[in-house]
């Protein structure tokens, strides 16, 4: 369970993001660190995560006590082969400016890992604040929608009558009526959002994205 409540703050944003594989709840100190969650919330190479996990204590050069405590803790699923990550979400420019105090918390989140069998990792806006993450967003709420498995099997259905189908040309494939359209397209977005429709994430995620049936 993370080791301590992050306490709200009125300078910068907190909450707790809603969440489906965090071991506790999925606190956050600021907007960069909810978007990360967000992206291990989404994707399917992650089993678990937890905020805070650690709390790493040491003696610095001249004896005083000091203590870091990384943000958070993503751990793979097995059949991937990935070591879990030991992870500080840092603006690039928090880093920049403020080198001299965070470099020592860093060696040390270094030290405390490797003998675990983690990868420690400094997470910046420029890995989490990408198009994945703005589809990643979008399509996360379909996650949670229930849709029938007859409307499953008309979408797939029209996708393989399509020789490229995108979200677009499907829907004009099950109905003319743009009424009807608007009835299939978040069946579309659920099956995109449980892998059962892959169509590539790291671009924009548009009506006219090629799109085909998870292998």
């Amino acid at each position: 369970m993370p080791i301590r409540k992050i306490p709200k703050n009125y300078r910068h944003v907190t909450g707790v993001a809603a969440r489906t594989k965090a071991v506790g709840e999925a606190q956050f100190e600021s907007p960069l660190e909810r978007d990360f969650i967000a992206l291990l919330e989404f994707s399917p190479e992650v089993v678990e995560y937890e905020v805070q996990p650690v709390k790493i204590e040491w003696v610095d050069d001249q004896g005083a006590p000091r203590y870091y405590r990384p943000d958070v803790r993503v751990v793979f699923h097995d059949d991937l082969n990935r070591r879990p990550w030991l992870c500080e979400v840092k603006c690039r420019d928090d880093i920049r400016n403020n080198w001299d105090e965070l470099h020592p918390r860093f060696r040390q989140g270094i030290r405390y890992a490797k003998p675990r069998g983690w990868v420690f990792h400094l997470v910046s806006e420029v890995e989490i604040r990408t198009p994945y993450l703005d589809n990643a967003r979008f399509l996360l709420p379909f996650r949670r929608r229930t849709v029938s498995e007859e409307s499953i099997a008309d979408v797939f259905r029209a996708m393989d009558r399509l020789e490229t189908p995108t979200p677009e040309r499907t829907l004009q494939a099950l109905s003319d009526d743009p009424w009807q359209q608007a009835e299939w397209t978040p069946t579309i977005w659920h099956l995109v959002a449980h892998w059962q429709i892959e169509v590539d994430l790291d671009r924009p995620l548009l009506m006219t994205s090629p799109i085909r049936r998870a292998v």
